[in-house]
């Protein structure tokens, strides 16, 4: 339990130390960038040395890699780093935390499996938290494009999650992160132009809002290893110890975690509404991803997923796991 919590707080960090690197200078697509090519270098370094076998990719499983790295990591990664800019750091991850219910909504009307009642529950709970969130009785007083950026990340989240659910045993869920972050670097090249990237900029400090300066080179290590590597090693290592349930439960305090986190490093604090409505949300969520841990199948059903994780910890084969994100992010 106390691994899964440590990598839920490692998680926590990914949101403010991008805000704080906007703020030395960078943009979003470049700030995932360096997380993905950082990370995925380093994460990659270690496995080479204490598990190499991780790193084999069955040359049959190619596709899958491909379509991890797109959906899974840079979808999920460039989408929520570009909502932050214009959302609270904790309003987005609850937004991106609704992920289980579209993941019951696809395995209802695209598998045509029929969950249990506790899912559909879970669903309304949640939309009805979100709408408590955006305080949408006042017309929406969130930038649209942040929560259109927000639910983009959502949606590839649930991505993440069903692809996790057919990694399959052949592939290592260390391996599978190390492959996924550098394929996602790969693909954001053209667009995040690191060579364009403001590299002096790592040697002076970001102050993203007034009363809160950091170091952008802290800010950046932080960002690499604590909110990636380290975030994705211990949440494998609670995968191996917990249930599907538990785990997933303990990595929903992510939003908590990085709610607190963008408090205390960047003075965000939620209001009322925002409060309420998390938690309405994160009940819904859990509800969702309780009932698909016991689906019940129609004559017409394909398999449905097993267990549903929280979006930013490390996925294992057969029982998926979340970012963000989360994930997370």
């Amino acid at each position: 339990m106390l691994i899964a919590l440590s990598s839920s707080l490692c998680f926590a960090f990914s949101g403010p130390m991008a805000k704080y690197l906007g703020a030395a200078g960078l943009v979003p697509l470049e700030a995932a960038w360096i997380r993905m090519a950082g990370a995925g270098l380093l994460l990659a370094g270690i496995l080479a040395v204490a598990r190499p076998a991780a790193l084999r990719i069955p040359r049959s499983r190619l596709p899958f890699f491909a379509a991890y790295a797109v959906i899974a990591v840079a979808g999920v990664q460039a989408l929520f780093f570009a909502a932050i800019t214009r959302l609270p750091v904790g309003v987005t991850l609850l937004i991106e935390f609704t992920s289980p219910v579209l993941v019951v909504l696809w395995v209802r009307f695209v598998r045509r499996a029929r969950p249990p009642r506790t899912a559909y529950v879970g669903a309304v709970v949640a939309v009805a938290g979100l709408g408590v969130v955006v305080e949408i009785w006042s017309g929406l007083t969130l930038d649209p494009l942040g929560l259109l950026l927000a639910v983009s990340a959502a949606a590839c989240c649930t991505g993440y999650f069903l692809l996790s659910e057919n990694s399959g045993a052949d592939i290592d869920p260390l391996g599978l992160v190390a492959w996924g972050l550098l394929g996602a670097a790969v693909v954001l090249t053209p667009i995040s132009r690191p060579w364009d990237i403001p590299w002096g900029a790592f040697g002076g400090t970001a102050t993203p809002v007034p009363g809160h300066t950091l170091p952008a080179v802290v800010a950046l290590v932080c960002l690499i290893v604590v909110a990636t590597v380290l975030a994705y090693i211990l949440g494998v290592l609670a995968v191996r110890r917990l249930s599907a349930a538990v785990g997933s439960t303990v990595a929903s305090l992510e939003v908590i975690a990085g709610a607190v986190a963008a408090w205390i490093l960047l003075g965000e604090a939620l209001g009322p509404f925002q409060i309420a409505g998390g938690a309405i949300v994160l009940v819904g969520a859990y509800l969702a991803q309780r009932a698909t841990a016991a689906p019940v199948p129609v004559p017409d059903a394909a398999v449905v997923p097993r267990d549903l994780p929280a979006p930013d910890t490390a996925p294992e084969p057969r029982a998926p796991r979340p970012r963000h994100s989360s994930p997370t992010p």
